[in-house]
């Protein structure tokens, strides 16, 4: 099977995708031969601000209804293979909409969110981001996890503090996840996982997505596609082949003041990080693209076994271990 056949006929999962939602991208998706993504509902937000977000999404999902399918069980994903559509999973990058109220948890699973981060690079309720002094997971925070893992929604450490993913990991009963994230073996940068915290995660059954944001990349903005799967590789070696998927961090679509906003603690005080030029790796700039990471991979000596985990199985398997089914 070449890599044309292989792409369209695996499933492919995108673990992390901020980017502009809209007709344009959904066809893009489709282009791309995407069968599912989490797609950011929230970072910044608060309870009702996210509410109006899922609103919104739900609405471009019917509106695309010949594009997408809302995404809320694994087999939700496996129908939209099926269909040739793209499903819509729900995810926050920050838990900072659950506000002090636990129940919301439960409130924001029954509105079809199935990932969510713990923090945004910065301290909230539940522990501490990547860009401050971590005091690890607060006891509301244990609470939150332990409420999660009831109701089925995946707890993600990628933009976590060190110790509190540390905690997290050991907290949950469910696997966890790195959704997007990159090794600072090839690059040391906050955002970025060492060797330990790898192992850690995946020696305790956790999953980690590898992203390909070129800022956190080894040659930046001039990473190509190969500096990509060179990443991937790498991660295998110390993760494993079952616990490695892509989360690609695409904000395809979206110009600066989104990047302002993302890079301010809340969206507006303090600059945390400043990313320079944003430009994705040469190779695969676009959702559309999305096939070329599969030739990649099998041009670097990627089983197709290997590939369809790597695009989405593994994904796939974790989600179901998580969400029940």
């Amino acid at each position: 099977m070449n890599a044309t056949e292989l792409h369209r006929d695996a499933i492919v999962i995108d673990g992390l995708i901020i980017a502009k939602w809209n007709r344009e991208l959904f066809e893009d998706m489709r282009k791309g031969g995407l069968t599912a993504a989490n797609c950011t509902v929230s970072v910044w937000e608060n309870f009702q601000s996210t509410v109006d977000n899922i609103v919104e999404m739900n609405q471009l999902i019917e509106d695309n209804s010949d594009l997408l399918i809302k995404v809320r069980h694994t087999s939700d994903i496996r129908r939209a293979k099926e269909a040739g559509k793209t499903g819509i999973m729900l995810g926050f990058q920050n838990a900072h909409a659950f506000e002090d109220q636990l129940g919301y948890v439960q409130i924001f699973k029954d509105l079809g969110v199935g990932v969510v981060q713990m923090c945004y690079n910065t301290q909230n309720l539940i522990g501490t981001g990547c860009y401050e002094r971590d005091g690890g997971l607060s006891d509301f925070g244990r609470e939150v996890v332990a409420e999660m893992n009831r109701v089925g929604i995946m707890c993600d450490l990628s933009h976590v503090g060190s110790k509190t993913s540390q905690e997290v990991i050991l907290e949950s009963k469910k696997p966890v996840c790195y959704s997007h994230c990159l090794p600072s073996g090839l690059k040391e940068h906050p955002r970025n996982k060492s060797d330990e915290e790898l192992r850690f995660i995946a020696g305790h059954g956790g999953f980690v997505g590898v992203t390909m944001f070129a800022p956190f990349l080894k040659n930046g903005i001039d990473s190509t596609i190969d500096d990509y799967v060179e990443a991937i590789s790498y991660v295998i070696d110390i993760a494993g082949e079952d616990q490695v998927g892509i989360g690609t961090d695409f904000t395809q679509g979206h110009g600066q003041p989104f990047f302002e906003w993302l890079t301010h603690d809340k969206g507006y005080a303090r600059r945390l990080t400043n990313f320079g030029k944003i430009v994705n790796p040469e190779g695969i700039r676009t959702v559309g693209e999305f096939p070329n990471l599969t030739e990649a991979l099998l041009r670097h000596g990627f089983s197709e076994q290997l590939v369809r985990k790597v695009m989405g199985e593994n994904w796939l398997r974790v989600l179901a271990d998580v969400w029940g089914e």
